[in-house]
């Protein structure tokens, strides 16, 4: 049998830096430090230790200043955009990373990473036993792939990576790793600025290689044999005219092999490093998920340390006694707050049983009862609002122990919804992150416990003794955090939105979702035939088109049938190292120029309706209850807006007819209505309000509808009746987009058949109506610009230190968002305090009056069809008064057998 050969894991630095900061845009730490780059090449990197396992490692990186490629040609990457400050910022800390671990970084004077790694590897594969592997984020490295050199490299974003050994390369290309330079020397690379022969593509270059073998070879027959050459007369005339490009495209798509650089092997193992540097530098970038991928760690224990890596005394009890759980109601005597935690067995609450419960009320001392132990004097205490109760998403642990028989009161503190306020824009909430984030600490991973993948177990299997130090080290650590987050959000003034909105909607939220609501599966299934026959059909009509069948989600197979066989104009799109984009974004910019684009529309949806609903929504109904049961986020969505998941209502398209036929699947239990009671148009009354426009104003306060009046200006019409639908539909649009900050290339792909220019005349006519409007918006950005971020008229707040980024997409972006952040989360915190209002009302869960969804401004009820004179007055009363603006609340209200067909309800 063969030896197995070691690893050396080249690593371009650079390329993968910039991977990172392009697939994640905005990421950053509390403290605004911004780690896009670090994380993504981090993640790469800790992968490739995982999956390869190599010995040996070292990092190359490109040095500021030009490049030997620069003098060959003046035009090398002369088009490029010069990288972001906020990029190149990240790089020293990305060298600070690699050296923690002892890893060897290499950079030479006049060359590029890729260069030092072409002749790193053939310094390596020249040793025995000993095979390369390059990672990189630039494909350029795949001409070095051989025998004994492969490519490791993202496929996807972060999330998927492939590894190219020679079949990996021919079958992307069609070409042997040798050929890739000679192919750039044909095609030219967009890119870099490579330009390759003009008027030969991707496909041409790639038959002429396959047919003449090389650059020499094409050439040879091309101008030594025109003649028998066998091809086209447009081919022969532009190799001939673009010699000198190719022959200087190809030297500027050559990686360096040779450089005079040594390699060390001793110094390039992967040895033993202190972990605690490694760790301390995630816990400043606030890269807690990453912690566990560390390689080489020490052994995992199951108490909690601290920064300086000292033992925290801890006392976790298992109370599996009665005489244990009867001490404890002892020390319980005047205890006014507790930390509380269930654990259970699923992660879904209307599904888990409970198997314990965790409480604790100081640092370092928790108790963990057992169910069977959980008394009629422990409940008394949960069940009184007296006592007051600190959790992590504890609206599980509400839910959870309602499915028990005990009715949780006195909710006064979840330290997810604390820290989500305090950095709504961060990736992650979740206790083990928080807790690492703040106080360095390492919580014990509930894979120790359960597993993972195949080797899971339930909870349930799990000694109660380690349950007992997972879920009192969770109860310890909620207790800690509540402690530091209440002082951070006093000290941000975001204690008020914390207290009274979001504490008092988790109980509401909660019994919402312990209703659910009823689904007709057999019309979902029948519909889901409907859908499925229309996309056939839809197919069928794109493959006509195309003359030739082909699988339409195939961005490669849809891209050399719209841009190679049908060739219909890319000037707009957007161009990559893999091509032309495909996109949504990207397709919007063609229609119009080809009737298959429409219908390429009209497939996706179909099939993502089919897949994420119809097929999907069945599978989610509860057994027992035969209802569904989806969970509403308070810590998603970064404006303060509630969000849904299993499934996501958020996202039900409306806009088709086979859309909006889903809700009728969601129907109401036999004697009940459902009723759907939607704020009108809020965001833009509160435009009126905060801008303090006198003519929205005006417009509100007289009961005129804003579209028609807004047409009229924009259109230069006199009277409202002589405003058409369309002229109305379009000045919707506009009222609406320029409230998320809207471009007039935005406005060009909304309304059909109007022009960019067209567009700018509107957007301008629009702020010439409504000018304290533009005033306000305008203020909006400039104040986030000088602070860093921008607050709602309620106090809630969001981080944008993008604004200021030299990238003007990112900046763009972030302008946009501060723009919409005023009206967006404004109106996302009437609806809450309107739905905690009907909360204290009881007038969410009756018997016969029920809210069962909360979709952006909407509240979907379920009343008993005899009782709706009785509530839905009161309701719409409460929603429209529950928050004084400048301009009327004003609701519609309306009724039905399903979420779809339903009449108005006169008031």
């Amino acid at each position: 049998m063969a030896q197995k050969k070691d690893i050396l894991l080249l690593v371009d630095g650079n390329a993968l830096v910039h991977r990172g900061f392009h697939a994640i845009p905005h990421l950053s730490t509390k403290a605004g430090e911004p780690t896009n780059g670090v994380y993504g090449f981090t993640v790469l990197f800790l992968r490739a230790l995982k999956e390869l396992g190599p010995r040996y490692v070292a990092v190359a990186f490109d040095l500021p200043g030009g490049t030997f490629r620069d003098k060959l040609y003046k035009a090398y990457k002369e088009h490029r955009v010069a990288a972001p400050a906020e990029l190149y910022s990240q790089i020293p800390r990305v060298k600070e990373l690699v050296q923690a671990m002892n890893v060897p970084v290499f950079e030479l004077e006049g060359y590029e990473a890729d260069d030092i790694i072409g002749s790193l590897a053939q310094l390596g594969k020249a040793q025995p036993n000993l095979e390369v592997v390059i990672l990189t984020g630039d494909l350029d490295a795949l001409q070095l792939v051989d025998d004994n050199v492969r490519v490791f490299a993202p496929k996807k974003g972060l999330t998927e990576t492939i590894l190219y050994d020679r079949k990996a390369v021919e079958a992307r290309y069609g070409l042997a790793p040798e050929q890739i330079v000679d192919y750039k020397a044909l095609r030219g690379d967009a890119s870099d600025n490579i330009p390759g022969v003009k008027g030969i593509g991707e496909k041409t270059a790639t038959e002429l290689l396959q047919k003449f073998k090389n650059l020499a070879g094409v050439y040879q027959a091309a101008v030594g044999h025109p003649e028998t050459s066998g091809l086209k007369p447009k081919i022969l005339t532009a190799l001939s005219a673009h010699k000198r490009d190719a022959e200087i495209s190809q030297k500027l798509a050559q990686i360096v092999r040779d450089l005079p650089i040594r390699l060390d092997l001793a110094k390039a193992e992967l040895a033993d490093f202190e972990e605690s540097k490694v760790v301390q530098m995630f816990q400043e970038l606030e890269f807690r998920s990453l912690i566990d991928k560390i390689p080489r760690s020490r052994q995992v224990i199951e108490e909690t340390i601290d920064v300086e890596g000292e033992v925290l005394k801890s006392n976790y009890e298992l109370v599996d006694t009665k005489a244990k759980f009867n001490a404890l109601l002892k020390e319980l005597i005047d205890v006014k707050e507790i930390a509380i935690d269930t654990e259970t067995t699923s992660l879904h609450p209307v599904q888990a049983e409970l198997l314990g419960l965790g409480i604790g009320w100081q640092e370092g001392k928790a108790f963990y009862v057992l169910k069977d132990y959980l008394g009629p004097e422990l409940v008394k205490i949960l069940e009184s609002a007296s006592v007051r109760k600190i959790g992590h998403n504890i609206k599980y642990d509400y839910l959870v122990l309602r499915q028990a028989g005990i009715n949780l009161q006195g909710i006064d503190f979840d330290t997810m919804i604390a820290a989500y306020l305090l950095n709504p824009g961060a990736r992650a909430f979740d206790l083990d992150t928080l807790t690492f984030n703040e106080f360095g600490f390492r919580k014990i991973a509930i894979q120790s416990l359960i597993g993972q993948g195949k080797n899971e177990i339930n909870m349930s299997a799990v000694d109660p003794a380690r349950v007992a130090a997972y879920c009192g080290e969770d109860v310890d650590c909620t207790w800690r955090l509540k402690q530091k987050l209440e002082k951070e959000l006093k000290a941000k003034n975001l204690d008020k939105i914390f207290y009274e909105i979001e504490m008092p909607l988790i109980p509401v939220l909660a019994e919402m979702e312990h209703r659910g609501i009823r689904i007709d599966s057999s019309y979902l299934k029948n519909l889901s035939k409907r859908a499925e026959a229309i996309a056939d059909d839809v197919r069928k009509k794109i493959w006509r088109l195309a003359g030739e069948e082909f699988n339409i989600g195939s961005p490669l197979q849809l891209k050399k049938i719209l841009f190679d066989k049908l060739e219909i104009p890319t000037e707009d799109l957007k161009k990559g190292k893999t091509g032309l984009s495909t996109a949504a974004t990207e397709l919007e910019k063609l229609r119009g120029l080809h009737p298959i684009v429409d219908l390429i529309f009209d497939w996706r949806e179909l099939t993502k309706l089919k897949n994420t609903y119809l097929d999907a929504l069945p599978g989610l109904v509860y057994k027992k209850t035969g209802r569904l049961h989806t969970s509403f986020n308070q810590t998603i969505a970064a404006t303060g807006r509630l969000s849904s998941s299993d499934p996501n209502l958020q996202n039900i398209p409306i806009r088709t007819t086979l859309g909006r036929e889903v809700r009728k699947a969601f129907v109401a239990d036999h004697g009940y209505k459902l009723v759907s009671i939607d704020y009108s148009q809020i965001e833009l009354r509160l435009a009126a309000h905060l801008a303090g426009d006198p003519k929205m104003i005006e417009a509100f306060q007289l009961g005129r509808d804003i579209h028609t009046v807004t047409a009229q200006e924009i259109f230069d019409v006199k009277n409202p009746e002589d405003v058409t639908a369309d002229m109305r539909r379009s000045a919707k649009i506009i009222n609406f987009g320029v409230l998320y900050g809207v471009s007039a290339y935005g406005l060009k792909s909304r309304i059909p058949g109007v022009s960019v220019g067209s567009a700018e005349d509107f957007i301008k006519k629009y702020f010439a109506t409504y000018k304290r409007l533009a005033e306000y918006l305008d203020e909006v950005v400039e104040e986030t610009k000088k602070t860093g971020y921008v607050r709602n008229e309620l106090g809630r707040l969001r981080f944008l230190p993008e604004i200021n980024s030299s990238q003007f997409q990112v900046r763009s972006g972030a302008e946009r968002a501060a723009i919409n952040m005023p009206f967006q989360s404004l109106s996302a915190d009437i609806i809450k305090m309107a739905m905690n209002k009907l909360g204290e009302q009881e007038l969410i869960s009756r018997d016969d009056c029920r809210l069962l969804l909360q979709v952006h401004d909407e509240l979907v009820f379920e009343i008993a069809a005899d009782k709706i004179d009785k509530y839905v007055p009161d309701i719409v009363k409460i929603m429209q008064n529950i928050y004084k603006l400048k301009v009327p609340l004003v609701v519609d209200a309306k009724a039905g057998d399903n979420w779809e067909e339903m009449e108005k309800i006169n008031l």
